[in-house]
């Protein structure tokens, strides 16, 4: 079941998760399960930004991984690096979800609870995350993406630029005008403000 790696890929300039792959590729369980542990914080944490949603993300992850177990045999490295690829993977699967509730019409809308400060909540760094994430779900798309990537997965923007399938400059542009929208979102909370 050996494949043939390209030069680049037995020069050492290659992917870091070749070998790992090349071992889930042939069925070893502990390749599996150090695949896991290596990759899912990092999709549970991109997922739940892009959704979210916790259990949403717990599932996106587990469909990534489950694509991951279907292509492990066919993989070749190649231009991408296995992390891009997987960090694309998740973020369609984010799209998908996101693109059906967007179809889903109500005859009237979801109840909701009260997002306002309660006394159960008590805390003001967690009514300032809630916010945050409020404000985070708000952006458009491509800028929640760019912003999640660079800040929260802590890609760097040619790295986040090759996921996102853009070029540096126009990550940066999501970027500038995804903190932009942030700032003003959030501007009170500068001020010293919480008028949620």
């Amino acid at each position: 079941m050996a494949t043939t790696r390209p030069p680049a890929a037995r020069s050492g300039l290659g992917d870091p998760d070749d070998e790992l792959l090349s071992r889930v590729a042939q069925g070893d369980p502990a390749a599996s399960r150090a695949l896991v542990a290596r990759k899912l914080p990092r999709l549970l944490s991109l997922a739940g930004r892009m959704l979210g949603d916790r259990a949403e993300a717990e599932d996106v992850a587990q469909e990534a991984f489950l694509r991951v177990w279907k292509q492990a045999a066919s993989w070749l490295p190649g231009p991408a690096r296995f992390d891009t690829w997987l960090h694309r993977v998740a973020l369609n699967l984010c799209y998908d979800r996101l693109r059906r509730r967007r179809e889903l019409a109500y005859a009237d809308p979801p109840e909701r609870p009260d997002e306002g400060p309660g006394p159960e909540r008590g805390l003001e760094a967690l009514d300032t995350g809630r916010r945050v994430e409020r404000a985070l779900q708000a952006l458009p798309d491509r800028q929640r993406e760019a912003i999640v990537l660079c800040h929260y997965q802590d890609l760097g923007n040619i790295e986040a630029a090759a996921v996102m399938g853009v070029s540096v400059e126009a990550l940066e542009s999501l970027l500038s005008r995804g903190r932009r929208a942030l700032r003003a979102a959030l501007i009170d909370l500068k001020e010293g403000r919480h008028d949620s």
